[in-house]
């Protein structure tokens, strides 16, 4: 019997190269449905992972209409899609701003907004903004405690709200809270995040006591995303799990989201000493992490030891039953910079591959 992500006309498909199985992902879509009780106004995805219109439009078939996005292309692909709701989850400076105006300008069917975390910040989107006539909204960036972006859910946030509220071309909404730090076992994640979160509760009850505004809060990430669905008046922007991969399937085992984008390779060279070499090399997947950096599915037991532009070497137990030319089935360990190095994925369904999708949000520009 052949296993699901067996391709029957691999033979037409040049490697290396990314593929997808809309059917996973349609499963995928409605496991994240489910677990906020199938109210897709509770989900806000972030569309990073996979950078392709048409898994957006699956998305919204199932009933989502609000996103995530990264950069001004992914924007545009929103844009593009007609999504209700693009929540740029980064704080714009310099041209990006600009950039986001035109975006707005473009698209008015869909409500931008963007994140902020200082004034200065606050006052040059105000500026840009405002001089064209327009408000963007934004959401007060939060850090509770990956360090990374965000402002301390405490006075200062209050400050920069009410800063916020005092400027043309600003219209402050609500909360954008990142805790993708916490990665442990599912009860201790559920602990460490809700402890952080306290803080993100008592923040958003001062500034709605003294504003009188109700305000928004998007949470979480994928590690979180089953947490923060059990909270009341939080969205939830899981993102990786419409494709899913090597690395979260480990770490999030309560997590049931089926593998839906892969990288095949085949061995172009016998180098001796049990080795073997594919060519799936830095360009072709994520390469930040340590080895292993993919799971072959038929040849899981493959040590790899080296890697380069164009190759990866695997020291494999009896390398003459993998003769040069043999297919592998690879599960990335991180599929959404993966997706990022291929400008296109072919699409199997019932084990054929049958047309392409563009990853087409993968250059920092699509038109504007």
């Amino acid at each position: 019997m052949a296993e699901w992500y067996e391709i029957n006309n691999a033979d037409t498909l040049d490697t290396p190269c990314l593929v997808v199985y809309p059917d996973r992902i349609r499963e995928n879509i409605r496991l994240m449905l489910e677990r906020v009780a199938d109210d897709p106004t509770r989900l806000q995805p972030h569309v990073k992972t996979y950078k392709m219109r048409e898994v957006v439009d699956m998305q919204m078939t199932a009933g989502i209409r609000k996103f995530k996005f990264a950069t001004i292309a992914e924007g545009e692909m929103l844009g593009q899609s007609g999504a209700e709701r693009a929540l740029l989850a980064y704080q714009p400076v310099g041209p990006k701003i600009t950039r986001l105006l035109e975006l707005v300008n473009r698209f008015l069917d869909t409500h931008y907004a963007a994140l902020v975390d200082n004034t200065a910040s606050a006052s040059a989107i105000s500026e840009v903004f405002a001089a064209a006539g327009k408000a963007l909204t934004v959401y007060l960036d939060l850090d509770v405690g990956m360090h990374r972006t965000g402002i301390e859910p405490g006075a200062e946030a209050v400050d920069l709200f009410n800063h916020c509220l005092s400027l043309p071309g600003v219209d402050p909404v609500g909360l954008h809270v990142y805790d993708g730090q916490f990665r442990q076992q599912f009860e201790e994640r559920k602990r460490a995040s809700d402890e952080a979160f306290r803080a993100v509760e008592e923040l958003r009850a001062k500034i709605e006591g003294t504003t009188g505004r109700q305000l928004d809060v998007v949470a979480g990430g994928s590690p979180t995303f089953p947490v923060h669905a059990l909270r009341d008046n939080v969205t939830c922007s899981p993102g990786t799990c419409l494709l899913w991969d090597w690395g979260y399937a480990r770490k999030l085992e309560e997590q049931p989201f089926l593998y839906a984008g892969l990288v095949l390779t085949r061995v172009i060279s016998h180098p001796g000493n049990n080795r073997i070499c594919v060519d799936l090399g830095h360009k072709s997947v994520a390469a930040e992490n340590p080895f292993p950096r993919v799971h072959f599915f038929n040849l899981p037991d493959a040590r790899q030891l080296g890697q380069s532009e164009e190759h990866l070497v695997l020291e494999v137990d009896n390398p003459a039953n993998y003769p040069v030319g043999t297919l592998l089935y690879g599960l990335p360990l991180h599929i959404c910079p993966t997706c990022a190095l291929y400008e296109s994925a072919h699409v199997v369904r019932d084990g054929l591959a049958t047309e392409k999708w563009g990853v087409i949000a993968r250059d920092r520009v699509i038109s504007i």
